[in-house]
Parts: structure tokens; sequence; C-alpha cells
């Protein structure tokens, strides 16, 4: 079946996008929300009223320790398919579920790998699933269900992974969880620094403490929920940081230390899930004027090439700044031959 009605209980950031993505699509959504001022905002920006109409699946995207009471409620009411979770830990999800007597057969255990540090139905955007992984568990799930399921996440633009929830909760807790940890603890430290050291904060410091600004309440839930999977990480990060600090004597410790690191980072894989790529950089020095950065997503057009990332680097009072595009080692040479003939002041890939 195609689905046309669909109930989101939680209009925070993850619910409120899935649903601007469900309604740009044509779906009738239904904002539910404790708080009467979310939901209606929520409403508000799918662009339809609250529908009467039994929805054929309920998504819950409220808070982690509310799920298990929402569902309770909402059976209650009666259901069609059943119900999807988009929650960040699965194992404690389904166990909870289970003991309310609701069939599993009509609970699909999923999580959109998705979001920012900002939250709410105002943060929200329609294209925050795009290209992202979204983990779904299918194994005793209804095919009814498990194809609203599927359905969701195309729409969404989600990248479909079927994983068994434990090893869900052990995988997140090592590229999502303990990412959130470390970007705290680092953060932490910035606490009672003199005003003057942090002016000197450069593109590092922000953006390995970005994630820093999460939400506090949100990530109290995730991580003690995930406990049992992230304390051996720990334990290891822990390890790892006192050799570290034993060893700082040692040129050699502190380099392979160092290499470990790039070892490990050259592992992350491109995107969709991909291999990892090993990008060429391309630096392009822009005046500092309204358009530029516009005219030169044109000329990368205009060459054919794809930018698979970008960073920008630029101090206030500086007439110029550098934007270094990431690609391909063919699309680097590419955009740089066609740059330089358009007058672009590019440099060397690198």
């Amino acid at each position: 079946m195609t689905l046309s009605q669909i109930r989101i209980v939680g209009s925070g950031l993850i619910g409120t996008s899935i649903g601007l993505a469900l309604a740009t699509a044509g779906k009738s959504v239904t904002m539910i929300d404790i708080d009467p001022q979310a939901q209606k905002l929520a409403q508000d920006l799918m662009g339809t009223t609250e529908s009467k109409v039994g929805a054929e699946v309920t998504i819950i995207a409220s808070p982690l320790s509310t799920i298990s009471q929402v569902i309770s409620e909402e059976i209650k009411q009666g259901f069609n398919l059943g119900f999807i979770d988009i929650s960040s830990v699965k194992t404690n999800t389904v166990v909870e579920v289970s003991a309310l007597g609701l069939d599993l057969s009509n609970f699909l255990p999923t999580h959109p790998m998705a979001g920012r540090e900002v939250g709410g139905a105002e943060s929200a955007r329609g294209d925050l699933f795009q290209g992202r992984p979204w983990i779904l568990d299918s194994r005793g799930v209804s095919e009814e269900l498990l194809n609203a399921g599927r359905e969701i996440i195309a729409i969404c633009g989600g990248h479909l992974i079927d994983m068994p929830v434990a090893i869900h909760d052990q995988a997140v807790a090592l590229v999502s969880h303990l990412p959130q940890i470390m970007s705290s603890a680092l953060a932490a430290q910035l606490e009672g620094a003199p005003a003057e050291w942090l002016d000197l904060a450069g593109t590092g410091l922000r953006d390995t403490t970005r994630i820093a600004a999460s939400n506090s309440h949100l990530w109290r839930e995730i991580l003690t929920a995930n406990r049992q999977a992230l304390t051996p990480l720990l334990d290891k990060v822990i390890e790892d940081l006192k050799s570290l600090q034993l060893s700082l004597n040692s040129e050699s410790a502190v380099e392979e230390f160092m290499k470990a690191g790039n070892r490990g980072r050259s592992m992350i894989p491109g995107k969709h899930g991909g291999v990892a790529r090993n990008y060429t950089f391309l630096p392009v020095v822009i005046e500092d004027k309204p358009g530029q950065l516009a005219a030169l997503f044109d000329e990368c057009a205009t060459a054919q090439v794809n930018v698979e990332d970008l960073t920008i680097e630029h101090s206030p009072e500086q007439y110029t700044g550098l934007i270094t595009l990431a690609l391909s080692k063919d699309g680097a040479e590419k955009l740089y031959q066609h740059l330089l003939k358009q007058g672009w002041s590019a440099h060397s890939p690198r």
C-alpha cells in the first residue's frame, strides 16, 4: 500500500523534519506533542490542519524515556499498521515495548542518523535526512509495516541499513555517542579560560566542539540508556590518553598516537556509506563581496565537477577569503584548469 495518512508523536527537530519531508511529498501529516505550542508550530509548518482520519502508521519521535508511555496511550486509541520508533538507542526500547504486550510485528525500530546541535520544530529541515544512514531492524516485523517504513525512509532521502538492534547500539556508541562525549569533554576544559586565549580559537577547536552545544537533557537519556556499549569504549579512550600522558617525553610514542588517529580517520567512508575517499583539495581565494561563493559553484557546474565538501576561512576586516574545495583527483585538476582560464585565483590542488 502507499501511505497517505501519517501521525507523528513528538514535534521536535527529528519528528518535525520527518513531517516536513512527508508533507512535501503530498502526505497528510498530523503532529502531536505534549506541548501545545510546539504541536501548533509543527502542524503549521506542515501546511495542513490535523487530520481527523485515522493514520496508517504512527511515528514515535518523543524523548527516549517516554516512548513506552506514548505507545501505551496510542494503543488505547487503536492503530492500523503499527508504530515506527526513531530513537537513538534500540535494545532497551524494544524490551520496554515488548513489556506493554504489543505484538512486536506491529513495531518497527528505526534510527535516522541525522541531527543538528539545535533542536525544536523551529530548527526542522525537510532535507535533514538526505543521503544519511537510516537504520532499521526488520526481524519479526510485519511486511505491511516494514514496507511503510521503507516508503517513509525513501521519501526522506535516507540510506536504508538493516541492522539488529543490539549491533546498532554498539555501532552508534562508537560513531555517535562517543564523539558527543569527547566533544563535550573538550569544550568543558574551556570553562574559566581567559577570554584573550579563546580569541585565538580557530576552526580546529570550533569543529571539534560543535556538537558540544547539543541538548544536555536529550543526551543524558541517550548516554545512560546506552551505557553498556559505551563503557568499554570509554575505558579504551582513558587508557589511550593515560598512555599518551606518560609518554609525552617520547616523540616516537606521540607520533604513533597521532598516526593511529590518521589511520582511524582514513577509515571513515565517503558519502552514502561508500568506501573511504582520499579527496584532493583545491584552494581558491575569493573576494569578500556578495555572490562570490555562488559564482564559484556556478563555475563548478560549468566544469561539470562534483564538490564533495568545502571549508571557508575568513577573518574580520580581511578583504579576501579562502575556500578549500574537496574533490576527486581528476575533478580537482579539471576545475583548477577551468578556474585559471576564467580568471579565478585558484592554487594547485593538493
